[in-house]
């Protein structure tokens, strides 16, 4: 099960969408070896990453990064508005160091540093034109305390409310099989809901809040969203309506190739690759996303540096990929 469903009610003014993600996360998981507590916050911004790219309008890729000077330094997910995704993590401590029920604010707020990336990129952005990008520290102000966030979804809620000023719940939850989420976005009371006067959309979308409150993380890791949305909205359907449309298919794609690591090289310079050849003999690196190595002698970087395109089929690799 690789679906995202998304539903709209028709007596309140309320967008939702609903996620489950299996084997598509697995893709992710099998090449990597990160800690429980490490796997279970990736998880969550894998479903939290599909659920805000699902609502893009244009084609293009949205990224989310989590940055901090703890035991996590970096949490990156990208979500193509095809739904394909991969997502990878950078840790600043040995992963036996991180306990088995660590929270996110303890691996990414440790020092309160912790920030909060999302990035929206269109493929078919002017040259020069820079992505839209929104930046929330990962802390929350509670009178005169400030407290790192508990989970992933108090991370985008906190990021939805101050970047974008949507009301959006949401509802997250991952194991080493499965990642569920729940969004639920307050739509204008204008538009497919003029319907309603001020008071009854206010109703409305407190009424589908405290529905969605019921829905458990079993409910979540176990259950198509088709089965979730029947039985959360069950009596909202019959009493003023829900529309669901048909599913979308999710999928793990890395976009790493050999031309895109030459892109690499070049950036480093022809005087530091020359180093690391004169020190290892060849140059290689791994796909932090996909764990595909890639491998460069000193005739393939030769090629890099004296043409624009680096094409494999010109030289295939001495070895590797």
């Amino acid at each position: 099960m690789n679906e995202l469903l998304v539903f709209v009610c028709d007596g309140a003014p309320v967008r939702g969408e609903i996620v489950s993600i299996s084997t598509a996360w697995q893709a992710v998981l099998e090449r990597r070896n990160d800690p429980p507590a490490v796997r279970r916050i990736l998880g969550d911004f894998v479903g939290a990453a599909t659920l805000l790219c699902a609502s893009l309008k244009f084609d293009g890729t949205l990224i989310i990064q989590a940055q901090s000077k703890g035991p996590i330094a970096l949490l990156i997910v990208e979500c193509k508005s095809d739904l394909s995704m991969r997502a990878t993590v950078k840790l600043s401590v040995d992963p036996s160091e991180i306990t088995p029920n660590a929270s996110l604010g303890e691996l990414l707020d440790a020092t309160s540093s912790g920030r909060l990336v999302i990035t929206l990129d269109p493929s078919e952005r002017e040259s020069g034109q820079p992505p839209y990008q929104g930046i929330v520290a990962l802390q929350q102000q509670h009178g005169s305390t400030i407290k790192a966030v508990s989970s992933a979804a108090e991370a985008i809620g906190l990021y939805m409310q101050k970047s974008e000023q949507l009301d959006t719940r949401i509802w997250l939850a991952s194991s080493d099989t499965h990642v569920g989420g729940l969004l639920l976005q307050r739509m204008p009371d204008s538009g497919g809901h003029a319907h309603l006067d001020a008071q009854n959309a206010a109703e409305g979308w407190t009424r589908i809040q405290t529905l969605g409150e019921t829905i458990t993380n079993d409910e979540l890791l176990t259950l198509p969203p088709e089965t979730i949305l029947r039985r959360l909205f069950l009596e909202e359907s019959t009493e003023n309506g829900v529309r669901s449309f048909p599913p979308r298919q999710i999928r793990f794609s890395c976009r790493c190739s050999r031309n895109k690591v030459a892109d690499v090289l070049r950036m480093l310079g022809e005087e530091e690759v020359q180093g690391i050849l004169a020190e290892q003999g060849v140059v290689e690196t791994i796909c932090e996303f996909c764990a595909k190595p890639y491998r460069f002698d000193a005739v393939d970087c030769l090629q890099v540096f004296k043409t624009d395109l680096l094409s494999d089929a010109t030289r295939p690799p001495s070895s590797g990929h």
